[in-house]
């Protein structure tokens, strides 16, 4: 079997890799993000939750959640599938940690902006959708770039609930074959092919949203 024939075989789990990625890194972004504004605009009761939750679950191995999840959760009654296991567990982990980059994001925001919306009027939740948020999407970018690529890294994981993704589908074909080294090798080179992909597309984005000349001030006030 050719290099070119097992990297063939191996792309019948990419698109459940890209599956994986997406939705748990969508998941991780809207839930850190949900996060960020609620500890940015108000409902100071909820934020010891918040904090708590960031807390355990950067704290927890991906691996160790996704195994509650999967494995556990049918035994109080609750069925989940493979793909929602892994978003259950990678993606709230992502999340957990996407939220403290738009908190660090979010005290970036010169202060002198927020007071001069203040000043002319405006309430706090439109200074935070007209002021903050834009540029929080900003500041936030490189250290979303960088959770994106650590989730696709963690997606071989969705190997031990039953997702043919790559790492499944290598394997397979390696019990099929008996040329370990060759398809692991074809995994990690397809494995560098779709982190440096993702990087170049973020990339572009990222200097296409860029504020030229901008210095960012760090504050502490959430």
């Amino acid at each position: 079997m050719s290099f070119l024939d097992i990297v063939i075989q191996l792309g019948r789990g990419l698109g459940y890799t890209l599956l994986v990625t997406l939705c748990c890194s969508v998941t991780g972004v809207l839930v850190g993000l949900i996060i960020a504004c609620i500890r940015r605009i108000g409902f100071y009761w909820l934020r010891p939750l918040l904090d708590a939750y960031a807390y355990v679950f950067r704290g927890i191995p991906v691996l160790v959640l996704l195994f509650i999840v999967y494995f556990g959760f049918p035994s109080i009654g609750l069925k989940v599938t493979p793909l929602l296991a892994m978003v259950l567990s990678l993606g709230l982990i992502s999340a957990a940690y996407l939220s403290e980059v738009f908190r660090g994001a979010l005290n970036s925001v010169d202060a002198d902006e927020i007071l001069a919306a203040e000043a002319m009027g405006l309430s706090r939740l439109q200074v935070f959708n007209c002021i903050e948020l834009p540029q929080m999407l900003r500041f936030s970018l490189p250290g979303m770039i960088n959770e994106f690529t650590t989730v696709l890294k963690y997606s071989p994981f969705a190997y031990t609930v039953g997702i043919p993704e790559i790492t499944k589908q290598a394997m397979t074909l390696s019990a099929a074959t008996l040329h370990g080294v060759e398809i692991y090798f074809a995994v990690g080179v397809l494995y560098f092919l779709i982190f440096r992909i993702l990087l170049f597309a973020v990339q572009l984005i990222e200097k296409r949203y860029r504020i030229p000349g901008l210095v960012l001030k760090q504050r502490s006030n959430i």
